[in-house]
Formats: structure tokens, sequence, C-alpha cells
């Protein structure tokens, strides 16, 4: 990113020449670095901006930007997914170092990747939010093993990570003890930018692909009805789009504001409607599976090569990076300002809340 120190991955610059930047980069034919390494650039690289000694920051920040290290991210366990302050993967001291014992999954790219973002719980008697310190923990370590999930398109994009007796030193701790979920924090607000705040082109996009699909049709299945359902998905898209737009201008003044949340939850509800729709427009067709249920761990993340497969994975957009449901509780609670969930545990130590 532009506006990262020089020598950390940036140039030191206004975030404002971002865009500029990156056409002129592109049109030169360099590739995207983006699709190959997307945790890193979107929520690894700015947490650790942010969270990093300069040590840090001189160590990751530019293997990361060049692509030479991939990153993940390791929030998610399998009994803390939406709640995921209530993680249970513990992190111990001793001496100089910190010893990590747990789960994680849904790690994307984890296959990959040559260091992760790790949040573990150090304090049990804390409440659940204040018990949480995060590191940056070497993937190649002793006592880290990553299992593929395979996915209903075939793929493990996503992977199971598990974590024995491994040893993590002082310096690699992100923030202090204790400051785990306001760094996670960090990296959450930039993952839904991530995911939910792109601007493509107008008309572009997922719904650049229903339309291909509406182009297809013979004449006469271009009924007027169906033709008022593709209107409708692209006027959606058009009011995400200008949304976006918003978003970036509002984070460039220093005010992120609330629409990462409202892209996030607004793309990953589109973008089921869209390829739902496309689908029903292609008929028995749309049954078909042409790319095939390779069973591959692939090298960069969701990768669509047709329809049918975008209409699988879109399935995830409402999961990944924090639940639809999720973001309609922050819409509520912090923008609309409605009364929040009832939580018996929020002044309980971890070690007193019930789980399963």
């Amino acid at each position: 990113w532009v506006h990262f120190e020089v020598g950390c991955g940036g140039l030191g610059l206004n975030p404002k020449l971002q865009r500029q930047i990156n056409e002129q980069v592109f049109a030169a034919g360099a590739p995207n670095p983006v699709g190959r390494n997307p945790i890193g650039h979107g929520m690894c690289g700015p947490t650790v901006a942010v969270w990093g000694t300069a040590e840090q920051k001189k160590r990751y920040l530019r293997p990361l930007f060049t692509g030479e290290e991939i990153w993940c991210q390791l929030f998610s366990e399998p009994g803390s997914g939406s709640d995921f302050a209530g993680l249970s993967a513990k992190g111990v001291r001793d001496g100089d170092e910190w010893i990590a014992n747990g789960q994680k999954v849904w790690t994307t790219l984890a296959h990959l990747s040559r260091w992760g973002l790790l949040i573990v719980r150090t304090d049990s008697e804390a409440v659940k939010h204040a018990g949480m310190t995060a590191f940056v923990v070497d993937m190649q370590a002793p006592g880290v093993e990553v299992r593929p999930l395979y996915q209903i398109t075939g793929e493990a994009e996503f992977n199971e990570v598990y974590f024995t007796d491994v040893r993590i030193p002082q310096n690699e701790m992100l923030g202090s003890v204790g400051d785990g979920w306001r760094v996670s924090l960090t990296t959450l607000m930039n993952e839904r930018v991530s995911i939910g705040g792109a601007i493509p082109g107008k008309g572009s996009g997922a719904i650049r692909e229903a339309t291909k699909v509406w182009s297809s049709l013979p004449q006469d299945e271009r009924d007027p009805a169906t033709k008022d359902e593709l209107m409708k998905l692209w006027i959606r898209a058009e009011l995400l789009r200008l949304t976006n737009i918003r978003a970036s201008q509002n984070r460039k003044m220093g005010d992120p504001g609330p629409e990462g949340s409202i892209a996030k939850l607004a793309m990953a509800e589109l973008h089921k409607d869209i390829y739902s729709f496309a689908v029903s427009m292609m008929g028995a067709q749309g049954m078909l599976f042409p790319s095939g249920y390779n069973k591959i761990r692939p090298e960069f993340a969701m990768g669509m090569e047709n329809t049918q497969k975008s209409f699988l994975r879109s399935r995830a957009n409402s999961i990944e990076g924090g639940t639809s449901e999720v973001m309609r509780n922050i819409l509520g609670e912090r923008v609309l300002g409605l009364p929040g969930d009832i939580r018996v545990d929020r002044d309980r130590a971890w070690s007193q809340v019930p789980r399963n």
C-alpha cells in the first residue's frame, strides 16, 4: 500500500494515490499479487503496520507485498466462529517464549502460508475479550499441522490447523499481552473492506456474469419477467458500487464509518442472489459443472472459472469475514442504535462461561 512506510511495502504517499498507481502498474503488465496473497495484503499487512514493532514491520511487510511470503489468518475455531472472542486455543508463557496449543479452522491458504496471524487465550481468568493475545506464528514451526477442508467446489482453499506445543518467541507478539481483541478488530475491519469493498467498473463483477447468461439466451427466452429481475439485481450492484466509492472516500479522510459492514452484508447477499438467478436462467445446463471436482489445493483464493462454480462458491460469502447475521447485529447496534443481544457472559471470567 502506497501509504505504508518506505522500506515496509510502501512509498510514504497519500493513500489517495493508490488507485492511480495500481492502474499504471497493471497497465505495464504487472500481475495482480492480491489473488496469491489476499489475506496478507488485505488483513495481515495492515494489522502488522498498526501493531507491529519497527523490527517486525521491516522483517515482514516487504516480503509480504512482493509475494515471497504468504500469510494466513488464524482466528476461527470449531467452537468459536461468530463468537470469535470465545476462542479456546491457549498460549502459556515459558521464559522468552509462548507455547501455543489448540485448533483453528476455515483458514484460507494455510497450506501455502509462511506466516500466520494467530490469536490465542493467554488469561483464562479475565473476561473473554480481555484475555486474548496476538502473535505472528511460523507456519513451518514444529507442532503446526495443516489439514485440507474440501469445499462443494471440489477444492481445498480452506484448512484446519492444529497447534501442539508450538513455541513462539516473545518478540513475535503484536501489541502487548491482552491486546488480542483490539488487534483482531484491526484485522476484521480490514477484512470486511477487503471482501465487500472492491470498486469494480459499472456493470462489471458478478452482475456481468448474469448479463452474459442473459445475452446468451435465445430471443424467445428473454421474457419481460426475467429482464425485470436482472435489472433489479443490476440496480443493487450499482448501489453497492456507489456505497463502496463513498466508503473509500471516507477512509481517505480518516473516517471509515459503517460502510465496511454495510458493503460486506450487501455483497454477500447480492452475490448469492445474482448467481442463483444466473444458474436458473441456464436451465438444465446450470446443473452441470464444467470444471469438475478436481480436489486440488489451489495456489490462489477464490478463482472462478464458470457461473456454476461461482454459484457454489458464493454460498460462503455470507459466512466468511463475519456472517450476515453478525453484520446485521453490528449495523443494528452501532448505526441504528438498537439494543444489543442479552449477554450473560459480559462480566464473567472466560473459565467460568459454560461451553459445549
